[in-house]
């Protein structure tokens, strides 16, 4: 008890100590209350005598154009931020009165810590009195960049938008700018920092630094440059590594900062120039310009965004601006928008074309002017100068001389032609462009990295077809150019596509490489000797009218390689002398649809390629068999082709690629020794074939080895007769089978035939039903069978759905990407016709439908398809029972909205039963292009004020557009500039 008493009673001392003390610093700080106050006020006198004279010092110093100290405008800062709080306590002192004791302990506690502030700002104005400004100009924010202004070309404003937008983004902190020389991204980024000048919605950058980099970089140029504009001293002898650390803390200074660099040829080393990195420094953004995108990758871009070529209209304006008024003059109109049209959209030509001719009134100069212009050998002066040797240097910094070979000679094709990359693999493998000892995959692999890197480059660009490639029409122009002055085994004449009817022995020489006179109307050869023997290329493709080379014409070309005359429709057969051109690689003869024979091939023995796809042969030509260098046979297409003797094909022990894709012969899978025809069985000893494509007659019963083998290579089979084939639109590299004409009832062999397929054609088949029926039933087997598929096919196939009592427990096309269905008479919606099979169409990609005239809605939703969550495309055309596109079981399940949200194409052609697309309520969000015709009941879209932004084109006739119900009348009002009538 005592012990409990003890430890009471000094807890209690011990507690009354505490209250005491604090009961003493209350009446202490209480008591002081009125001298803090007096204190406080003297003191705010002598920080605003400091203040005053620190703040006259600065004015001063701004005045005299030096700059201010960051720490200077601080300490500002927060005198300012301080006064605002002594305000506070000042008008709490003229109601002291009306305080109690607490209120007077907290204002006096709080007086006591705005003393030990003010104490700390005059120690710290003290310093700063006399050193407010470093002795140096201060930069402007945005110095304004003379150049020419873009506010009334479209193209070039929408792309300074664009990139506005961009620098407002605090996630976008890097942005390449890139495109071809010449293309106006110099003329984009000035105009870019001009605009920042003036524009006070955006977050103003502390300062803006254009820097322009040369094609040989030189980094301590480009530190000189931002040292300048920043006004920072220049120190003699200093090593880039010192002056790259002022630099960095320079700029560490600037809260916000945008650096243009113009003209990147390379990957520059932020770190070594001295610049922040983006997330040391939070407030720093950089905008590069480039003709090079893999520039853009090795800088980090977050963006990037490419300048393209002006539009016939800003064209136009650009060069009638440049040339005055003398261009729109009756008599010389008509060449000036001739001239401006060679320009090709190219803002640095037209601009250089628009000064040249400018108060130029006779109208003969203006057609010379455009002749010289189409001349290209002989351009103008000023022309190379100011154009073509600009754009050179994009050629000149290729990495290697095969890369260069590469790009010159796509300009033997005529202008804005659009080129097969297959094609020019086929070429530069046979100029040697490609390493020979590659494979066909290897070798097709590096033609793609080859042309990605040119159009990277801005070199090349995407052809108007798939798998194709062109060249800007300046760019070829600068090709041409370089070809025809080179002197390093590049020498070019091109010819191609200008009209020409006959060939002048005359200007074919020893001094060229290549030759090129394709797409003429050449009806003749020279009948002579043509003194070509250095020529590695000749290509007289595409020249309809000529019916004939004359024997000696050939006779000339001695070390030619590659010889073209696909698609000379008259010609009937070639000349002996072919067989003389030993060095020959590729002979490409497809398309030539009168070709009926060749003279013996045994004499090419370097042969590489022969294409013979689409003429009349009706047998292999003599002694291609001692080919045995021959990598490529194309024979597609060679409908008269029916006979091909055993033990030919088998010994062209170098072969990759056997395209007979639509040829008449069929091969039959073990050889008729009766009849002793190459059969499928002798293509085995082929050990480096990689690509397959023949014709069976029926289903072939290949044994396991056989299997093996063919799933080794990239195939496409077709079964059945010739003239049921429709031409495919498959990918080259695909696996694919295409059954015609076939019992599907009888056929058991066709589960294990396609377990390597990628694409199945049905074409004109019976017992499709009963085939789906197996394939369930047999569905442990058939899942994976079926894995790989991605393209199927039915088309005119007779017979009913399905009628079975079951359907598959799990989607047996699960990677489905591609579904056509033409021309079927029975199936009241996809999922009637194919539902049985499980499918969930999780991977469909696309849908297309055609002539099914039972068909009453695309899609039903229920148990097994719920959403079509990867659909892009939908097709449906003349399916006069159609009458919504999906249906919904609402006893199975709740469909989600919207049910294809990736669609992004609708087409809608002659449905005139068709009223809904979708649920009321439903939006599909990515929706970009809708072509409807002759679908008069369609009377809404699934379109909303919050997806019509999404929407480029709407096409169809304008009383369908005028019966349309809207959402509300901001969604028509928005969607109506994208509506184009038809």
């Amino acid at each position: 008890m005592e012990v409990v008493a003890s430890i009471v009673g000094e807890a209690v001392v011990a507690t009354g100590r505490v209250l005491c003390g604090s009961i003493y610093s209350v009446f202490k700080n209480t008591a002081k209350f009125q001298s803090n106050l007096d204190i406080l006020e003297n003191k705010m006198k002598d920080l605003l005598a400091v203040k005053e004279k620190v703040k006259n010092e600065t004015e001063l110093a701004e005045k005299e154009g030096k700059v201010v100290r960051p720490l200077v405008t601080k300490w500002l800062e927060e005198v300012e931020e301080l006064l605002l709080q002594i305000e506070q306590i000042q008008a709490v002192k003229l109601s002291r009165r009306s305080l109690n004791c607490s209120k007077r302990y907290r204002v006096s506690k709080e007086v006591a810590e705005r003393l030990k502030e003010i104490e700390g700002l005059l120690k710290a104005g003290n310093s700063h009195s006399g050193v407010v400004a470093v002795n140096q100009s201060m930069p402007r924010v945005v110095e304004h960049i003379l150049g020419p202004i873009i506010e009334d070309q479209t193209t070039s404003s929408e792309t300074l938008a664009e990139t506005l937008t961009l620098l407002s983004n605090d996630e976008v902190r890097r942005i390449g700018i890139w495109g071809m020389g010449g293309v106006g991204k110099t003329t984009l980024v000035r105009n870019l920092n001009n605009k920042l000048k003036s524009i006070s919605s955006m977050k103003p950058f502390g300062i803006v630094i254009w820097v322009t980099i040369s094609q040989n970089l030189d980094m301590k140029k480009v530190q000189t440059q931002i040292a300048e504009r920043l006004n920072l001293e220049i120190k003699m002898g200093e090593s880039m590594e010192r002056l790259a650390y002022r630099l960095y803390e320079r700029l560490k200074e600037e809260e916000t900062f945008l650096l243009i660099l113009d003209d990147v040829w390379e990957k520059i080393d932020l770190d070594k120039l001295g610049v922040p990195r983006s997330e040391e420094h939070k407030g720093s953004k950089i905008v590069l310009t480039t003709r090079f995108l893999d520039v853009c990758r090795h800088m980090m871009t977050d963006v990037q965004i490419k300048v393209v070529v002006l539009n016939d209209e800003e064209s136009w304006q650009l060069f009638s601006r440049n040339a005055g008024n003398v261009a729109s003059m009756e008599h010389i109109i008509e060449c000036a928008k001739a001239i401006t049209k060679e320009c090709c959209g190219l803002p640095l030509a037209l601009v250089t074309m628009g000064a040249a001719m400018r108060e130029k009134t006779k109208v003969e100069l203006w057609k010379h002017a455009l002749n010289e212009l189409q001349r290209v050998v002989s351009c103008p002066r000023h022309i190379a100068d100011k154009i073509y040797k600009p754009l050179k240097w994009s050629y000149d910094s290729l990495e290697d001389k095969k890369i260069k070979y590469c790009f010159l000679y796509c300009s033997l094709f005529p202008e804005d032609f659009s080129i097969a990359i297959s094609e020019l693999a086929q070429c530069w493998l046979a100029e040697g462009f490609l390493d020979d000892q590659e494979n066909y995959e290897n070798s097709f692999n590096r033609v793609i990295h080859l042309i990605e890197n040119l159009k990277d480059s801005c070199l090349l660009e995407d052809g108007a077809r798939k798998d194709t490639v062109k060249m800007h029409d300046v760019v070829r122009d600068v090709a041409i150019w370089i070809g025809s002055s080179s002197e390093d085994g590049c020498k070019s004449l091109v010819r191609s596509g200008i009209g020409l009817s006959e060939v002048s022995d005359v200007e074919l020489s020893n001094s060229y490489k290549r030759v090129s006179f394709m797409n003429n109307k050449i009806r003749r050869l020279p009948d002579c000797v043509i003194q070509c023997s250095d020529a590695s290329t000749l290509l007289l493709q595409g020249n309809d009218p000529l019916d004939r080379v004359p024997d000696r014409f050939l006779q000339g070309f001695k070390a030619l390689r590659v010889l073209n005359m696909s698609e000379t429709c008259s010609i009937r057969s070639m000349p002996l002398s072919l067989v003389q051109l030993g060095e020959l690689r590729a002979l490409l003869l497809g398309g030539c649809f009168s070709l009926e024979e060749l003279p013996p091939l045994e004499g090419l023995c370097r042969l590489q390629v022969l294409d013979l796809s689409d003429t009349r042969i009706r047998e292999l030509p003599s002694g291609i068999e001692k080919l045995s260098n021959l990598k490529q046979l194309n024979l597609s297409r060679t409908h008269d082709l029916k006979t091909i003797q055993a033990r030919i094909i088998s010994r062209l022990s170098r072969l990759e690629v056997l395209d007979m894709t639509h040829s008449g012969y069929c091969f039959s899978v073990k050889r008729d020794i009766q009849k002793e025809m190459a059969c499928f069985e002798e293509l085995k000893c082929l050990e480096r074939l990689l690509v397959l494509y023949v014709r069976f007659d029926r289903i072939p019963c290949f044994s396991n080895e056989d299997l093996y083998w063919i799933n080794r290579l990239q195939f496409h089979f077709s079964v059945g007769p010739l003239e049921n084939f429709l031409e495919s639109g498959h990918e080259k590299r695909m696996v694919v089978w295409s059954l015609s004409n076939l019992d599907l009832r009888s056929e058991e062999r066709i589960g294990p035939l396609l377990s390597n397929a990628n694409s199945l054609d049905i074409h004109k088949c019976s017992g499709l039903s009963d085939m789906l029926e197996d394939l369930v039933i047999n569905s442990v087997g058939c899942l994976a069978c079926f894995a790989n598929l991605k393209s199927l096919t039915i088309q005119s196939c007779s017979g009913s759905v399905w009628q079975g009592g079951c359907a598959a427990d799990y989607d047996l096309l699960p990677n489905l990407e591609i579904l056509y269905l033409r021309r079927l008479n029975y199936g009241k919606s996809i999922s009637e016709l194919l539902g049985h099979l499980g499918m969930r169409f999780l991977r469909l990609k696309l849908i297309e439908v055609e002539s099914c005239s039972q068909m009453k809605y695309l899609v039903s939703f229920g148990y097994f398809t719920q959403a079509l969550p990867n659909l892009e495309v939908i097709k449906v055309r003349y399916c006069d029972k159609l009458v919504e596109l999906f249906s919904y079981d609402s006893m199975q399940y709740i469909a989600p909205d919207p049910v294809v949200p990736s669609l992004q194409i609708l087409e809608l052609t002659w449905l005139p039963q068709l009223r809904t697309l979708c649920r009321d309520e439903e939006t599909w969000p990515l929706l970009e292009q809708v072509h409807v015709s002759w679908c008069n009941l369609v009377r809404k879209l699934p379109l909303t004020d919050q997806n019509a932004e999404k929407v480029k084109e709407i096409k169809g006739e304008s009383q369908w557009w005028d019966t349309l119900k809207w959402h509300t009348d901001t969604t028509e009002s928005s969607l109506r500039p994208h509506f184009h009538p038809i």
